[in-house]
Order: C-alpha cells, then sequence, then structure tokens
C-alpha cells in the first residue's frame, strides 16, 4: 500500500479536518461539572458517528459516571499487530472566563508570531491530539479502502476528571480490549520541536500527616523552652529527607531504582536539553537533586521525595504567641523503575515516627499509590515508531521519560497486559488546563501524517 498516497491526501483535506476538529471542540464536554453532563454525552455520540463515517464499528458504552466511545476495525491480514488507541474527548473547566481572549467554545485559526495555531479549549488536551489519529485513518481509508491493521479505539470521558469508571472498566472489557500494543496521544513534543516516545512514567505516593504534641495550643511565655513545640519536630523531620547532595535519606529508598540505560543516556544528552533556561524560566538557577545526575535524569529517571504543604499555629495578621498543639504536612514521592509503593510508605513511616518525642503520636490521610511504568523498548515496534516518526520532522525522535504520572499506560499494563507508545504532538506552551489553550496547526498537520506514517510502519 502507497503511503504517499495517504500522506498526499492528508495535506489535501487538512481544511476539512480542521472544521471537523472545530466541530468536536464547540461540545461543551467538561467532566467535573455536572451542568455539562448533556454536553459530555454529546461529544461521545459525535465521535461515534466519526468513527462509523470511516468503517469503524463504534458504540458509545455507559459506565456509572460518563460513556466510553470503543470502535473496532479488522485489519486485511493476521500477520501484523492489533492496536489499541486511546485518547479522552472531555475538557477542563473553563474558569477564569475573563482571561480568555474569546469565547472557549468557539474555535478558531489564529496567527501568532510562530505560525497558525488552532485556539479554544480541548484544542491540545485531548481533542486535537486525538483527531489526529482519526484523520490519518480517515484519509488511508480514503485511499486503500481499509485500514492497515485490526485497531481497537478506546475514548474516554472522564480523564480530566479523575477517571473514576476506567478502571472497572477495563477489568470488565479486558478480553475485548486486549490487543499488542497501545497507542496514546496525550503527550507532546520535546521542548516543543522533538518527536518524542514516552517510556517512563513515574509513579507516585502521597503522604498527609499530622503530629499532635501537647493536648491542647500553650502560652509561650509559660510553655517556651520547656515544652516540646510540634512544628520544631516537624522541621526537622523534613530537614532530614535530603542529604547534602540531594539524595533522599529514608531508609531502602533507593530499592528498585534502576540505571538508565547508556544508549537512552546518550539518546537524552543528544536533546541538548537546556536546564538553565528550563530553571530559569521560573526563577531558579541551579538543579536540586542528586548531584550525580544530570537535569534530564533528575526529572525523567530518578526518583524525588517533595514536600508540598507544612502547616501549624497561627498564621493570621500580627502574633499570637502559642506552642501549637499540632503540626501537618504534605509530601509526594515520585517513583521509578521497580520502587514499591508500599514499601516506602511504611519505611517513611518508620522514619517519622522514630523522630518523634515521647508523648507525640501522628496521624495519616493517605490513599493508595502507584508504580512507575517503564516501557519495554526491545518491542521492534517502538524503534519502527521512532524512525517513522524521525522521517516526518526536522529532528530525530527520541524516547524521553516523564516526570509525572499518566496513570492510563499503568492501567494497560497491569490490567491488559501491554506496553503503552506514548506519542503527542503538543508543545509546552499550548496552555493546556489555562485560559487561552492552543495546538499549532503545525502540530496537527505533521501530527497526522505522523501516525499515517507509523501505521504504515507498524505493519510492514
Amino acid at each position: 500500500m502507497s503511503l504517499d498516497s495517504v500522506l498526499t491526501r492528508i495535506d489535501q483535506n487538512m481544511p476539512d479536518a480542521v472544521e471537523r476538529l472545530f466541530d468536536l471542540m464547540r461540545i461543551k464536554s467538561i467532566s467535573t461539572d455536572p451542568a455539562f453532563d448533556k454536553d459530555v454525552e454529546a461529544a461521545a455520540d459525535w465521535l461515534v458517528q466519526e468513527l462509523q463515517s470511516i468503517g469503524i464499528a463504534a458504540e458509545k458504552r455507559l459506565t456509572t459516571g460518563h460513556p466510553m466511545v470503543v470502535g473496532h476495525v479488522d485489519g486485511p491480514a493476521d500477520d501484523v499487530p492489533h492496536i489499541l488507541f486511546y485518547g479522552h474527548y472531555d475538557v477542563q473547566p473553563v474558569d477564569p472566563l475573563e482571561l480568555w481572549d474569546r469565547d472557549p467554545f468557539d474555535p478558531a485559526l489564529e496567527d501568532t508570531a510562530a505560525g497558525k495555531v488552532i485556539r479554544g479549549r480541548g484544542s491540545s488536551d485531548d481533542k486535537g491530539q486525538l483527531m489526529t489519529f482519526v484523520e490519518a485513518c480517515r484519509a488511508w481509508k480514503a485511499e486503500h479502502g481499509a485500514l492497515p491493521c485490526k485497531i481497537t479505539f478506546l475514548f474516554e470521558g472522564e480523564e480530566e476528571s479523575g477517571s473514576p469508571s476506567l478502571v472497572p472498566f477495563l477489568q470488565e472489557n479486558a478480553e475485548e480490549l486486549s490487543c499488542d500494543i497501545a497507542l496514546i496521544c496525550d503527550t507532546g513534543l520535546f521542548q516543543s520541536k522533538v518527536p518524542a516516545i514516552t517510556t517512563m512514567l513515574r509513579g507516585l505516593l502521597a503522604e498527609d500527616f499530622t503530629i499532635t504534641g501537647p493536648s491542647r495550643d500553650l502560652h509561650s511565655g509559660m510553655y517556651g523552652g520547656i515544652a516540646m513545640n510540634p512544628i520544631r519536630i516537624l522541621s526537622k523531620i523534613l530537614a532530614g529527607l535530603h542529604d547534602d547532595t540531594g539524595a533522599v535519606t529514608v531508609p531502602g529508598f533507593y530499592d528498585g531504582v534502576e540505571e538508565l540505560p547508556e544508549d537512552i543516556r546518550a539518546q537524552w544528552q543528544g536533546l541538548n536539553f537546556d536546564h538553565a533556561s528550563y530553571l530559569g524560566d521560573v526563577g531558579l538557577k541551579a538543579p536540586a537533586g542528586e548531584q550525580d545526575r544530570t537535569p534530564l535524569e533528575q526529572i525523567w529517571a530518578r526518583p524525588t521525595c517533595d514536600v508540598n504543604g507544612v502547616w501549624g499555629g497561627y498564621t493570621g495578621d500580627g502574633f499570637k504567641t502559642v506552642l501549637p498543639s499540632q503540626a501537618s504536612a504534605k509530601l509526594s514521592f515520585r517513583l521509578v523503575g521497580q520502587q514499591d509503593p508500599d514499601k516506602i510508605r511504611t519505611a517513611f513511616r518508620t522514619y517519622l515516627e522514630s523522630a518523634l518525642p515521647e508523648g507525640f503520636t501522628v496521624e495519616y490521610r493517605t490513599e493508595k499509590g502507584s508504580s512507575a511504568s517503564q516501557m519495554s523498548i526491545t518491542d521492534p515496534a517502538f524503534e519502527k515508531a521512532r524512525l517513522a516518526l524521525s522521517d516526518e520532522w526536522p529532528d530525530p525522535a527520541a524516547y524521553v521519560g516523564c516526570g509525572g504520572s499518566i496513570p492510563i499506560a499503568g492501567f494497560f499494563k497491569d490490567m491488559l497486559n501491554m506496553d503503552s507508545m506514548l506519542i503527542g504532538f503538543g508543545c509546552d506552551d499550548d496552555q493546556i488546563h489555562s485560559p487561552n489553550e492552543k495546538y499549532d496547526m503545525n502540530s496537527f498537520h505533521k501530527g497526522t501524517r505522523s501516525w499515517a506514517r507509523i501505521l504504515d510502519a507498524l505493519t510492514r
């Protein structure tokens, strides 16, 4: 099958593809607000119709929350991979509305100093990204009469509201949704220009706790000096979580942390990441992680311990000279490799409780943590996709990590026993979740072409 004819059709049909994206973006599919429940359902219906229009057997599946859209299409041969493509059609709320330069649900093409952009809520996260794959399939079907492999489509309507229905849905439909590999489109270009396949996702563990000492707040004139202050204890505990080199001191914390493969390390070095500019954009200068690690390793491949909030005592105007009864903090741990969140929770609590004076207690308010996800790039599909991306973009594609967590990739691995390729075309300045969200026209156009190239590469 000719790839060139598919790419040509994508180029020719781009104006119509943009109009279809605009139609989807006009639907106010805000999943967090019940006032928009009917709009979320309307977006699901719209996607079902679009998939059906290109010959995909698609339907809306009801859940206890917002619906899933599931579609299936058979390929021409059995010796090519069965692919699952995942995206989400719900969007973030638009508040504060007064900071938008136009109606968030009245999308438009705008000229900027960097080129044309698609402006409106959902343009980048995730409707524009989702539609790049749909449009690639549309062009392929129009040119060849059939898609090159068996594809399952899964579009979620609750990603922006915590995906409460996703895990039960995957469990109940595991056999139907299990494929050879998953494609996830909710990521971006490295530094807004380098095509990337995300292969490492850090896990997450959170601890929210309160240390209690005296039975009530104490007058500092009467008890200062003789009574131990919970804030003093908490401050010492938090200060001791890192040593002078930036390493985390919790015993056993680095159990399961794996060294970065040399070929990936070299690839990351080749990205020429400008950490000084990255930190300078937020008013910082020096990296604070482990001193023997490169900045990209610190962000993508090393575990972290961060204090997200601290409170206790009187924090209003003026002074209230008390020794507080309690002091509280919120911590988060980003996890990598084979780190076990349950073991780290136990180790941290042992560390904390061993530092409490006699008579002090601690209360925890936490949820279950999640492990890191790491894709096996020994699967030839990864290198095929990387080379296909490299053919489309000026810069060669790279395998990258992600400092945050994308739970869907872990769910696919744990529940459906398949790795995921996370490939997206968003830019750093797309302002997702913020007013004036945009998606570069270049991202939409070349993203669509990229998926056509990837489909071609995976089925050769």
